[in-house]
């Protein structure tokens, strides 16, 4: 686990409590924060460029103006994915028809997570590329950025399937600012982050 991802869970135990819900009326800006001249710098989801079952890619500008909830998995997941995806559903078909808020899966598998097995993996799922993206990439940059969005994820010979990872969903918003998180195999978790997505949204209205 990397170094980032340890002082994440450090510094989100008093905020953030037991599961993902904020108590307080609006979301805390979650991760390390810096004082550069004299201003205050929140951490952010660094620039990226992944590829998604569509053969689209897949930057930060697809989210402009956008919330969007992220999770890192892979198709052939033995152990934990499955219970995530099946939350994820859920939170799909709850914002299906709310244009603010998209969802983004990264494959953590990149050797067998082709473009064309991630369309049929969506396809499956029967949810539209306009509102999931399921993406693909250098592996590096994937398992990379996963630090960034506080998610450990690595290849484990001994794991299931070949990698370890949690089932974290992530919540960020329109600045790339990480905003909730909650554990994705528990319902009572995600319902909990569900209302975060909920205050988020009011927040950005306001």
């Amino acid at each position: 686990m990397s170094n980032k991802v340890i002082l994440f869970l450090i510094l989100t135990i008093g905020v953030a409590g037991i599961g993902c819900h904020q108590e307080s009326q609006e979301l805390p800006i979650l991760g390390e924060i810096e004082i550069r001249d004299g201003d205050t710098v929140y951490h952010e989801i660094p620039r990226f460029r992944f590829i998604n079952q569509d053969s689209q890619w897949i930057t930060n500008e697809t989210f402009e103006d956008k919330v969007y909830v992220a999770d890192f998995f892979f198709t052939s997941c033995p152990s934990i994915c499955p219970k995530v995806k099946k939350q994820m559903l859920r939170m799909y078909d709850r914002y299906e028809g709310d244009d603010r808020v998209v969802f983004l899966s990264h494959s953590i598998d990149t050797k067998r997570d082709s473009v064309p097995r991630l369309k049929l993996y969506a396809t499956n799922l029967d949810v539209t590329t306009d509102k999931w993206h399921f993406v693909t990439g250098d592996k590096d940059q994937i398992f990379t950025i996963a630090n960034d969005y506080f998610v450990a994820a690595m290849e484990d010979s001994g794991a299931p399937g070949g990698y370890d990872h949690s089932g974290r969903v992530i919540l960020v918003d329109p600045e790339k600012h990480v905003r909730a998180f909650c554990d994705g195999t528990d319902p009572e978790s995600v319902d909990l982050f569900m209302q975060d997505v909920d205050k988020l949204l009011v927040e950005l209205e306001n």
